[in-house]
């Protein structure tokens, strides 16, 4: 087995685009982390390698682990950094804010190894998200990165924020009269109603919205209006801004729910119920998108004594059960990932099956 060495600064080599490797690759991996880091059982079947090839000139290079929570992104993202002489740019739209630590399952100061983390701790929990916000931020992170001779390694499972990191994608203005009546619709009717009406225009853009994230379901209605098209036709098709590797991180369902139970009962144990506490004092109640981010919003009812604290912690599991299924088949769609294995057996393996990946496809 290749050892990991230590981090020092070191690039790719400069003379060719990445291309598919030759022959699929399944691998193996694992991890923690402050929430408990966690990888499915066997690995999927469904491996891609339909990497474009290229002959144009070398274009920069970013690598991108993704994939469902609990799975091991995170751990594996700290590795290839440290391997390359890389950095970590945060693409999980929760841990874009301060003070949500515990619960984000953000790594550690100890759990990073020395590997410089950009896009942590940038919102208040007050601030609404806005994934054309982060491109900015993350595009420049990339392009600073990348003058400097580092690679940008993508970790996170915000699907959206990864295409809108790597991808040609442009998001399509707001209209603040629509904007307004649908959020009085929301008020008003509450979110499944709108989620069923966004289901019967775009069942699509349904699939990958939670019925209960009133924030996203009226942006969408809204882009809808709009454009006059399905939200999702407003996403382009994989066209990439950067010349980026995206690996996947595979852990077989039942394994991955039992990761994601652990994790929900380390972050609880870990002080998750007092980190809330302190939140809502900051104005976490008050936040448009923070307030609603998994374990935080259960929370808050609890708090507020719309549920106990044991209902909670449940809620909690299967809300986060059902979130990573979403987070798996958004990255399923698309054919530039390549799957490696992140299964307990084959933890000790998945940073050198990455690299090695990377290798092929740098040098084919």
């Amino acid at each position: 087995m290749m050892r990991m060495p230590p981090y020092t600064p070191q690039t790719l080599p400069a003379r060719s685009r990445f291309r598919a490797p030759a022959e699929r690759r399944t691998g193996t991996g694992g991890g923690r982390g402050r929430g408990g880091r966690t990888a499915r059982s066997e690995p999927s079947p469904r491996v891609c390698e339909t990497w474009a090839v290229s002959s144009s000139p070398p274009t920069p290079r970013v690598i991108a682990v993704v994939g469902p929570t609990a799975a091991g992104k995170s751990d594996l993202g700290v590795a290839l950094a440290r391997h390359l002489g890389g950095e970590v740019i945060n693409a999980d739209s929760m841990q874009l804010y301060r003070g949500m630590d515990i619960g984000t399952a953000k790594l550690t100061r100890e759990e990073r190894q020395g590997v410089p983390h950009h896009l942590l701790d940038v919102w208040d929990v007050t601030v609404t998200a806005s994934v054309a916000e982060y491109q900015r931020l993350a595009r420049a992170e990339i392009d600073r990165l990348l003058a400097r001779g580092r690679t940008p390694v993508l970790v996170g499972g915000s699907g959206l924020y990864v295409r809108g990191a790597v991808d040609a994608l442009e998001f399509p203005g707001t209209d603040p009269a629509v904007r307004a009546r649908l959020e009085e619709e929301l008020a008003e009717s509450g979110s499944g109603a709108l989620h069923a009406r966004l289901a019967a225009v775009d069942p699509e853009a349904a699939r990958a919205i939670l019925p209960g994230n009133g924030r996203r379901i009226v942006r969408a209605l809204e882009v809808i209006e709009i454009t006059g098209r399905p939200f999702t036709a407003n996403l382009p098709g994989p066209e990439s801004v950067y010349d980026t590797l995206q690996i996947g991180v595979d852990v077989g369902r039942p394994e991955l729910d039992e990761r994601i139970a652990r994790r929900v009962d380390r972050m609880w144990e870990a002080g998750l119920v007092e980190e809330v506490r302190e939140l809502e004092r900051a104005g976490l109640r008050e936040g448009r998108t923070a307030s609603r981010a998994l374990g935080y919003q259960q929370i808050l009812a609890a708090l507020a004594g719309e549920c106990t604290e044991d209902e909670a912690r449940a809620e909690t599991v299967r809300a986060t059960k059902r979130f990573a299924r979403r987070q798996d088949s958004w990255f399923r769609r698309d054919p530039r990932v390549h799957w490696l294995s992140g299964a307990a057996d084959d933890r000790g393996e998945l940073p050198d099956r990455a690299l090695a990946l990377l290798e092929r496809a740098v040098t084919a």
